[in-house]
């Protein structure tokens, strides 16, 4: 996978136009859901996207009217009831390592989200920078509800610090599904739209980040990642260093060359 743009994925939908990456689940026969192999390569992609120079966002979606169903009942839990102890493990690993790849990549990601979007589904999303959704959307994190611990590939760690602690043990607890507008309200999307619109709109966003200092905007990412698990002092620090390096690149100069000149700048992610 060195050069992305012209990557032909197997198990999603994979298009590429200028600067932004849209990737699309594409099972809407089974409402999307993921397999042995789809988890593998979802990962593999996000690791890559690592060493790419000219993706600069990525669109998640999912085709059909729904996002994700989680994970295939027949061709993932079914096997799983039958795993050793050492196998279990491993899967664990290799879906929350999904999640950590797409937190580690420095292209936003920004999640279109309609119709059903649940368990490792709504970890997808959860995962992602910004979600867009619809009304008639519904996530939930399903885990309780065959019997698992809602602690699913970082959701005990992330939702409570996009939602809050109190709203995310509800969902957990009861694994019930949080409707669009509430999704909205409780600040997991950052917007609704309409069903027809809803990738118009992601991919809009998507350009619009695409557009701007993307160097800088993989810092910013990083940051909010990494300064989770820091004291304020630390993190005053961090970013210090974060935004020294910043001012050191040609987009930085751009801007201060277009705000003389009274224009609009062009960045070049540089």
């Amino acid at each position: 996978m060195t050069n992305l743009t012209d990557y032909k994925a197997r198990h999603f939908l994979w298009e590429v136009d200028g600067k932004v990456a849209t990737l699309t689940l594409n099972r809407p026969d089974r409402k999307n859901p993921l397999t042995f192999e789809s988890y593998a390569e979802l990962r593999q992609t996000f690791e890559a996207l690592c060493h790419d120079e000219d993706i600069k966002s990525i669109v998640l979606t999912g085709a059909g009217d729904n996002f994700c169903a989680g994970g295939d009942v027949f061709e993932i839990i079914e096997p799983l009831t039958k795993m050793s102890m050492p196998d279990l493990l491993k899967f664990t690993r290799m879906t929350g390592a999904v999640v950590r790849a797409m937190r580690a990549c420095p292209q936003p990601i920004i999640a279109a989200i309609d119709g059903i979007c649940v368990g490792a589904g709504a970890c997808l999303a959860m995962g992602s920078d910004l979600r867009y959704g619809t009304a008639r959307s519904k996530v939930a994190f399903l885990f309780v509800k065959v019997g698992l611990a809602g602690c699913d590939m970082g959701a005990c760690n992330m939702l409570p610090r996009i939602i809050g602690h109190g709203r995310t043990s509800e969902l957990l607890y009861t694994g019930r599904a949080m409707p669009g507008d509430e999704a909205e309200r409780w600040g997991f999307y950052n917007r609704l739209c309409e069903p027809g619109a809803l990738l118009e709109e992601a991919t809009k966003m998507a350009n619009r980040i695409a557009d701007g200092p993307t160097f800088a905007h993989g810092i910013t990412k990083r940051m909010l990642h990494t300064e989770w698990d820091m004291g304020v002092d630390e993190a005053i620090e961090e970013e210090a260093r974060a935004q020294a390096i910043c001012m050191q690149t040609k987009d930085f100069r751009r801007a201060f060359e277009a705000f003389a000149e009274k224009r609009e700048p062009v960045f070049e992610g540089n």
